[in-house]
């Protein structure tokens, strides 16, 4: 069944008082734009499915339990409350639970979600991994901020615990101005009053490297080149090649005819062994079952440090271009697989 991508959301989704004859799977998502190709994908293929938009008024009951759907693929983003979205995220949280108790395959289920929407508890994955990250502290007040530099080196950044697109993160060049920011009020925490104080990382060569995974297994990784002091990485919004030509703008390649005009650059790119299998750890030690890893070279010593985990993975703009394949195609396959399993 074709999936409404409007912005406006409709009543509906875990209503219980409404008919149970739905589709088995259901795609569980926010925005109106990032999941076009999925979209598009599956009704090319003729797959049945439910569109639940995250924002729309419903409700479910904790102490139920029929199971309503065979597959609830969650594509919920931390970086909802950007766009008045905030109390979905929590409300996904408990959700995800209650789904799980009733025997419903959740992709990127409850354990998966809580690493996406805490960047403190990916750094303690990482570190419990043995995968090194960028130095950190933890804070739940701003005027703490200076004291959880000590010992860390400057320029740093304050970044919110729950955070996607970018959002969040301050750059602070110096202990000074952090001072300054906390004893005037302005250090923000984000939505859940906690953030990280980091050492910033100066990227090698311009770029960062994300890894995607599916099924906790490698799909592909590509290099992204930022715009100067820009943290929103997101591959959906690449609308050029690391060269400068631009990707196909269309509402199924990715890089959508909306999507914000940025200088945002990829590249294909042929990471090591070393890399894929602890991209491969993380995933599996998460549960994340389709997400992105991101990782970049200290400029300052030349090592590998991995900083960001991704549950919600938008796939890089005009993949068959820059990859080689369409990595929508594989997802679909998978979730026919998931599918079948789950009717098992």
């Amino acid at each position: 069944m074709p999936a409404s991508t409007s912005p406006a959301p409709s009543p509906s989704a875990l209503d219980h008082t409404r008919s149970s004859s739905r589709a088995a799977l259901v795609i569980y998502h926010e925005h109106p734009h990032w999941f076009r190709p999925l979209f598009a994908e599956l009704d090319q293929r003729g797959i049945d499915y439910e569109a639940i938009d995250a924002r729309a008024p419903f409700f479910f009951d904790p102490a139920e339990s029929v199971r309503r759907y065979a597959l609830f693929f969650n594509r919920m983003s931390p970086s909802a409350y950007l766009r008045d979205g905030g109390s979905a995220i929590f409300h996904t949280l408990n959700l995800l639970a209650h789904l799980e108790r009733v025997g419903t395959r959740a992709i990127n289920g409850l354990r998966a979600f809580t690493y996406e929407i805490s960047k403190a508890r990916q750094l303690t994955l990482l570190a419990a991994l043995g995968l090194p990250g960028p130095r950190s502290r933890v804070i739940h007040r701003g005027a703490d901020a200076p004291a959880a530099a000590d010992g860390l080196r400057f320029p740093v950044v304050v970044k919110a615990n729950v955070g996607g697109s970018g959002a969040g993160i301050v750059r602070y060049d110096s202990l000074g101005k952090l001072t300054e920011a906390a004893r005037a009020g302005t250090i923000e925490l984000g939505l859940d009053r906690v953030a990280l104080v980091q050492e910033y990382i100066p990227a090698r060569d311009g770029y960062i490297t994300r890894v995607e995974t599916l099924g906790g297994n490698f799909l592909y990784a590509i290099n992204v080149f930022p715009e100067a002091g820009n943290f929103d990485l997101c591959p959906a919004d690449a609308c050029q090649t690391k060269e400068g030509a631009a990707l196909e703008r269309t509402a199924t390649s990715g890089c959508l005819i909306d999507a914000p005009q940025r200088g945002l650059r990829v590249e294909a790119a042929d990471v090591p062994n070393e890399v894929r299998e602890a991209c491969e750890r993380v995933a599996q030690h998460s549960g994340i079952d389709v997400g992105g890893i991101e990782s970049m070279i200290d400029d300052r010593d030349g090592s590998r440090v991995y900083y960001d985990i991704n549950a919600l993975s938008n796939f890089v703009a005009d993949a068959p271009r820059v990859i080689g394949f369409d990595p929508h195609a594989r997802l679909v396959d998978f979730l026919e697989g998931e599918l079948e399993a789950a009717h098992r």
